[in-house]
């Protein structure tokens, strides 16, 4: 196949038949597939067509809401966009309990993002840092047209400062800054700081005698996902004897969930698993509020490994006859800019949190992570995990086989009692439809 050229510039109906044609034989049914998640609202379309490139059509995920969420005293209805149903079972079942036990409490540890200027230097070292000394003040002076909205606002530039990194790499330096966003999540303010600081590195070597501008390679000036000094905390507690209650069946309950975290802590198998978890509450809040889920996994993932060990974002532990458990997670979030005043859902589902600002969002998000892991152990350490997660996607296998609503029926009855796999479901069906 040659390459094409000028997709882009092609109409939405052109893509398609393009892509018909030459990945799908030109079957119609390919065509149809991608038309019936166009939106009949012309101008909702068109506001979705321009939030990204070469848009054929709208890739749906169920939205969802996790009710009876306590945090810092405080009832939300969490809204969460996620295709698992089990994820939002298991969060609206965690709030449920922990709402009966006092909530969650939340606080913001601290608050500040950084990127960096990576380049290279051939000169001595010392009059390096002589020449950013006398550049440092011009960093903050020409910054001032894009700093001034974010200023007012209580936010902008924290600090810079000149990191030699030639023990890692020959030459190799950085200009590490660092900001407050406040409800911004801020990525096109750091990058527009970034790249000016660049700018006017470069230019400012005419007015410093001892630095040749020839001797500096900006390699590249970007945000960095890694955002160790963003923190938020959330807590919950109760007595062991409540907690016990919720499983009497199961001897040492709670210790049993201690221990899964003291594995999760230790062991780099486990903890992945168990922080996706916490995760699958944290990024379906992220996507229903129009945040960026890939730079956060990025940045959770690394601030986990910083110790040079992969471990558990939550902690649990037993003192006394209190069990005690939290989370501690860096978010790089925002309430305002990227598509929170566009998306309609993300419009709507900030609303639904009460117009959160950034420290508040922060809160509620490390609260449905924490609410997330407390019901994957729960089945963990008890059922197991595939009782609930197999109850849940129940319906999809069905759907998958083509059941009918009376088929359906029967089989939600059916499966109360019966072990749920995709064999065990094809073959109750067939055995009904004889």
């Amino acid at each position: 196949m040659k390459n094409i050229r000028g997709f882009s510039k092609l109409s939405k109906d052109k893509k398609i038949n393009w892509i018909c044609e030459n990945f799908f034989k030109g079957n119609k049914e390919a065509e149809h597939v991608l038309k019936q998640y166009w939106n009949d609202n012309s101008k909702l379309q068109k506001l979705h067509d321009d939030f990204s490139e070469n848009v054929v059509s709208n890739y749906y995920l169920p939205f969802s809401i996790a009710p009876n969420f306590l945090i810092n005293n405080k009832i939300y209805a969490v809204p969460m966009a996620i295709e698992e149903s089990s994820v939002v079972a298991a969060a609206c079942n965690s709030a449920k309990f922990w709402k009966e036990n006092g909530g969650f409490s939340a606080q913001i540890i601290k608050k500040e993002k950084n990127g960096q200027i990576h380049f290279f230097f051939k000169g001595k070292s010392i009059e390096l840092e002589k020449y950013f000394s006398f550049v440092k003040p011009k960093l903050f002076q020409k910054t001032s047209p894009i700093t001034k909205n974010m200023q007012k606002r209580g936010g902008g530039i924290k600090e810079i400062k000149l990191i030699d990194k030639t023990k890692d790499l020959k030459n190799y330096y950085q200009i590490f800054a660092t900001f407050d966003t406040i409800d911004a999540m801020g990525a096109n303010f750091i990058n527009s700081c970034l790249e000016e600081f660049a700018k006017v590195f470069i230019e400012s070597t005419s007015e410093f005698e001892n630095i040749n501008k020839n001797d500096i390679q900006i390699v590249m000036s970007i945000l960095s996902n890694y955002v160790p000094d963003c923190i938020v905390r959330a807590n919950a507690t109760c007595s062991v004897e409540k907690l016990n209650s919720l499983h009497p069946e199961t001897k040492n309950f709670t210790k049993k969930i201690v221990d899964a975290v003291a594995i999760a802590n230790c062991d780099i198998s486990r903890g992945v698993t168990h922080n996706k978890g916490v995760m699958n509450g944290i990024d379906a809040v992220a996507i229903a509020t129009g945040n960026d889920f890939r730079a956060i996994e990025a940045g959770v993932h690394a601030y986990v490994s910083r110790s040079g060990k992969y471990q558990s974002l939550t902690k649990a532990k037993i003192i006394g006859n209190k069990f005690l458990y939290s989370i501690e997670i860096p978010l790089s979030i925002g309430t305002i800019g990227g598509v929170t005043d566009l998306h309609p859902l993300v419009k709507f589902a900030l609303e639904l949190l009460g117009n959160p600002n950034s420290d508040d969002l922060m809160m509620i998000m490390a609260s449905v992570g924490l609410a997330q892991n407390f019901g994957a152990l729960r089945s963990l350490v008890t059922s197991g995990i595939q009782k609930g997660h197999m109850k849940m996607h129940l319906i999809n296998l069905l759907n998958k086989l083509n059941a009918n609503e009376n088929e359906k029926e029967l089989a939600i009855e059916h499966f109360k009692n019966h072990k749920i796999n995709n064999a065990s479901v094809e073959l109750f069906l067939k055995n009904i439809r004889k």
